[in-house]
C-alpha cells in the first residue's frame, strides 16, 4: 500500500488522515483532543497555546489514523502538515521553545503593527506586503522584543505553527515563502525576505529559518519522531501550508478566479488572482498561495472573520443539551431574517475586516414575548453568513469576482440553512467536496514526494458531494437591515 499522511493542526483540534494514493479515498482519520484545545487568554485580547499540546495530539491522532488504516509503517510515504496561520513560535539554539505560541487571534500586536505602518508608510508597507503589518507574526515579535526582552535574547529562530511540528518530526528548521508571506515578512516586489520590515523592528535575518520550497522534500523523519508516530524514519515531510492556502489546495482552488471558504472556528473566504493588488484598509489580506513563484505569481485574496464555527459552538453551550443537527432544524423553522433578532459575529478578537477594531458580539433585537432558541439559532448563522458578504463585498474592491464557492462538507458547511443562506445573499453556487485541510496536505505531500507528478494528478479523485443554487433576492433585505445594525455599532 501506498498511503500519503496530512497532520492539520488547528487551533480546536489537531488532525491526522491517511490517504490511499492510487484511490484518493482516506483510509483513517483521527483527531484530538476530543474536547476543544485550550486557548490560553492570560490578559483580554491575548490567546496563547503550548506547542507541544500541538504534538501530543498530533502523535496521538497518527497513531489512531494508523490503527484505522491498518497501516504499517512503511506504507506511508510522504508527511503534509497543514497550521493554524499567523502564529509565532520562539526557539532557542536548542530548538527549545520559549513561551507558548501567540497564536491567530491574539490581538495585542495591533498597535505595533499600525505603528510600523505610520512610521514606514502606505506606500511601502502595502507596495511590497500587500498588506499593513497589521496584527501578524512579525507584529507579534515585536511585542516579544518590547514586553519580555528576556525571553527576545534567547530566541534562535521564529517560526510559524506548522514549521514547528515540522522541525519536531526532522530536526530541521525550515520555513516557506508563503508562510512567511503571512507573518508579513515577505517583501513582494524583491520576492525575498522583507529586509525593511525588519530592519525598522530591529530583527537580525537570522530569526528566519531556511526557506524551503512549498511542495519538495523539507526533511525527512527522525528516529524518535519516527518511534514515537509510529512511522518509519527517514520518511519525507514533503509539503506544508497555512490553514487557508491548504484549505484552498484541498478544494483544487489553484488559479485565478476560483474561490475556497471554510467556516471551522473562524471563517475564510480565498480567492486565488495573479494580480499584485490589495486593500488599501488591509480589510482582506494578500498572501503568496502554495503555487506561488516570482516567474508564475498565484496570490491568495483572504477574508477572515474569527467569530463562526466558535459562536455556533458557543450557543449550543449557551442553550443546553441539543445537537448541531437539531439547531440547524430550529433555524430551518424560522423565516428569512430571524423575527427581528441580529447577532453579530465580532467576539472572537479584533477583526481585520472591521479595521483591526474588537467590537465584540452582539445579539440584537430581542423580545422576550416572541422569541426563542429558534430564532437565536437562525440569527446566528445568519449573522455569520452576513460577516462573509460583507466581507465579500471588500473582496469584490480588489478585483476578486466570485461566481462559485468551494467548500469542504463539514463544519458549517454541513448545515442547509447556513448554505442557502450564503448563496442567496451572495448569488454564488455553492460547490461541496469530500475532504478537508488534512487530506489537502496528504495530496501535497503526495505531490512533493513525486508520487504524483502533476497537482492535476493528484486531484482527480476529489469528489464532489453536493452542488447549492442561489436563491436570488431572498435575503436582501435581512442582509441589508444587518450590515446597517454593523455600521452603526462599528462607526
Amino acid at each position: 500500500m501506498k498511503y500519503l499522511l496530512g497532520i492539520d493542526v488547528g487551533s480546536s483540534s489537531v488532525k491526522a488522515s491517511l490517504l490511499d494514493a492510487a484511490t484518493g479515498t482516506c483510509a483513517g482519520s483521527a483527531f484530538y483532543p476530543k474536547t476543544e484545545q485550550v486557548i490560553d487568554s492570560p490578559q483580554p485580547g491575548f490567546a496563547e497555546q503550548d506547542p507541544q499540546c500541538w504534538y501530543d495530539c498530533a502523535r496521538d491522532a497518527v497513531r489512531d489514523a494508523m490503527r484505522e488504516a491498518e497501516a504499517k509503517p512503511e506504507d506511508v510515504k510522504a508527511v503534509g502538515i497543514a497550521y493554524q496561520m499567523h502564529g509565532l513560535v520562539c526557539v532557542d539554539k536548542d530548538q527549545n521553545v520559549l513561551r507558548s505560541s501567540i497564536i491567530w487571534c491574539d490581538s495585542r500586536a495591533v498597535p505595533y503593527g499600525q505603528a510600523a505602518f505610520d512610521a514606514l508608510g502606505a506606500e511601502t508597507c502595502l507596495g511590497h506586503l500587500m498588506n499593513s503589518p497589521g496584527n501578524f507574526t512579525a507584529a507579534k515579535l515585536a511585542w516579544v522584543k518590547e514586553n519580555q526582552p528576556e525571553i527576545y535574547a534567547q530566541i534562535d529562530k521564529i517560526m510559524l505553527p506548522g514549521d514547528w511540528l515540522a522541525m519536531k518530526l526532522t530536526g530541521e528548521a525550515c520555513t516557506t515563502a508563503s508562510g512567511l508571506s503571512e507573518g508579513m515578512l515577505w517583501d513582494f516586489q524583491d520576492e525575498a525576505p522583507a529586509k525593511f520590515l525588519m530592519d525598522h523592528w530591529g530583527f537580525d535575518a537570522d530569526l528566519l529559518a531556511k526557506i524551503v520550497p512549498t511542495f519538495g522534500q523539507q526533511g525527512c523523519l527522525t528516529e524518535e519522531a519516527a518511534k514515537t508516530f509510529g512511522l518509519k524514519a527517514g520518511t519525507p515531510v514533503s509539503y506544508r501550508g497555512g490553514d487557508q492556502p491548504n484549505n484552498a489546495l484541498s478544494l483544487n482552488v489553484l488559479n485565478p478566479g476560483e474561490i475556497a471558504a471554510t467556516a471551522g472556528t473562524s471563517g475564510v473566504v480565498y480567492g486565488v488572482t495573479a494580480a499584485k493588488k490589495y486593500d488599501p484598509q488591509s480589510r482582506v489580506n494578500t498572501f503568496a498561495h502554495v503555487n506561488h513563484s516570482a516567474d508564475d505569481p498565484r496570490l491568495g485574496v483572504l477574508l477572515c472573520i474569527n467569530g463562526t464555527g466558535i459562536l455556533n459552538a458557543w450557543t449550543k453551550r449557551l442553550i443546553g443539551d441539543i445537537s448541531y443537527q437539531e439547531m440547524d432544524d430550529l433555524a430551518e423553522s424560522v423565516p428569512v431574517g430571524s423575527d427581528g433578532v441580529t447577532v453579530l459575529p465580532f467576539g472572537n478578537g479584533a477583526e481585520r475586516v472591521l479595521g483591526n477594531q474588537n467590537i465584540g458580539a452582539q445579539i440584537a433585537g430581542l423580545d422576550f414575548n416572541r422569541h426563542s432558541r429558534a430564532q437565536i439559532c437562525r440569527a446566528v448563522q445568519e449573522g455569520i453568513v452576513f460577516s462573509f458578504m460583507y466581507g465579500m463585498e471588500v473582496m469584490a474592491e480588489t478585483g476578486i469576482e466570485i461566481k462559485t464557492i468551494r467548500a469542504g462538507f463539514a463544519n458549517m458547511f454541513m448545515s442547509d440553512v447556513f448554505c442557502e443562506t450564503l448563496a442567496g445573499v451572495s448569488g454564488a453556487t455553492i460547490e461541496l467536496y469530500e475532504t478537508d485541510g488534512s487530506l489537502g496536505a496528504a495530496r501535497g505531500a503526495g505531490f512533493g514526494a513525486g508520487l504524483f507528478q502533476t497537482l492535476k494528478e493528484a486531484f482527480q479523485t476529489l469528489e464532489k458531494k453536493k452542488t447549492i443554487l442561489p436563491t436570488v433576492g431572498k435575503y436582501a433585505d435581512a442582509y441589508m437591515a444587518w450590515k446597517k445594525h454593523l455600521e452603526q455599532v462599528s462607526n
